[in-house]
């Protein structure tokens, strides 16, 4: 991949040295609790939740690939296609759980709207939270036409790929981007999440893209990616992200961090996008005289130590060896 030419280069804050060493702190706490160590003695990293360096890293990411795409069964085209945007459209694990535990092996044979929209609402009138609170989900009330989100999501599911034509589409398509694309055509979807879902798409086997193909950065990525530098030069949003990606193992070595790769693979623009976010949160309280668009000065989530352990498993067409 070449590196980007611009005339003029974008000019870097001091939150931008603050972007690499919270890629190497977060990293490393990452393998240290692959070996059962503990040497994380950041008091942000220590009180406050972020993302892994890697977005295939982080748990919900991990069950998707895991228990969602490569859980051994043989399944259709069109089963993995449902099974992976039904759950990244909830997003919650517990979610996808409660629906297996009384409909089954989800595929498309076993989906039934009226029947999942029950199991859902019931578990709503419990007062549980059906949707992470990861990504902001617009209702859907305006193109399917039911009350509650869940059930214009469950439409959604029903119209798009069990009566539709989307799996051929993405299976056909050209390039990354036209899944992206084919995507966004959805609705409820936008710009953002559409991104998100063609990378979950790709984990699986039903595309075979490069995560340096392109990239669409997020809200939270451009206000990291604001906070980093103080002017942007002749660069966009996606410059600058594919800027330090192409970058990364000069800046490492720059600052004297010696950064432990995911098993060889390198950060990817996705990675570099997502770590932009988590910089803008960590920089609240590390650099709180710095403001991004949104001006926001507190980090909501506190970090909860989970009981179960992760058996990390990525995509095999990665050929990653975590020995």
């Amino acid at each position: 991949m070449e590196l980007i030419i611009k005339k003029r280069k974008p000019t870097e804050s001091v939150v931008y040295d603050t972007y690499w060493n919270f890629a190497f702190k977060r990293q490393n706490i990452f393998f240290d609790k692959i070996n059962n160590r503990e040497n994380n003695n950041d008091e942000i990293l220590l009180k406050h939740k972020f993302t892994n360096a890697y977005r295939a890293s982080d748990r919900v990411s991990q069950y998707l690939i895991r228990e969602i795409i490569y859980n051994g069964i043989n399944y259709s085209k069109e089963d993995i296609l449902l099974r992976i945007l039904l759950f990244k459209i909830f997003n919650k694990i517990e979610t996808w759980e409660l629906l297996q535990s009384q409909v089954g092996d989800i595929t498309v044979n076993s989906f039934d709207f009226r029947l999942f929209s029950e199991i859902l609402m019931d578990a709503k009138n419990s007062n549980e939270t059906i949707y992470s609170g990861a990504y902001i989900m617009t209702s859907g009330k305006n193109e399917y036409g039911y009350k509650f989100k869940h059930q214009n999501h469950l439409k959604l599911i029903e119209k798009e790929i069990l009566n539709g034509s989307l799996i051929e589409k993405i299976c056909l398509a050209k390039s990354f981007e036209e899944v992206y694309n084919t995507l966004l055509k959805i609705p409820t979807f936008g710009n953002f999440l559409a991104y998100q879902y063609a990378i979950d798409i790709n984990y699986s086997e039903l595309t075979n893209y490069s995560e340096m193909e392109f990239i669409v950065p997020g809200p939270g990525a451009k206000d990291g990616i604001k906070k980093c530098f103080i002017n942007f030069g002749d660069y966009d949003f996606a410059d600058i992200i594919r800027y330090v990606t192409d970058n990364q193992e000069k800046e490492f070595e720059r600052l004297g961090l010696d950064f432990k790769n995911l098993w060889g693979r390198r950060l990817q623009l996705i990675d570099c996008q997502n770590l932009f976010c988590e910089t803008d949160k960590y920089a609240r309280l590390k650099h709180p005289e710095i403001l991004g668009y949104s001006n926001r000065k507190r980090i909501k989530q506190i970090y909860k130590p989970q009981k179960d352990s992760i058996n990390y498993f990525y995509p095999p067409k990665w050929n990653l060896d975590l020995k």
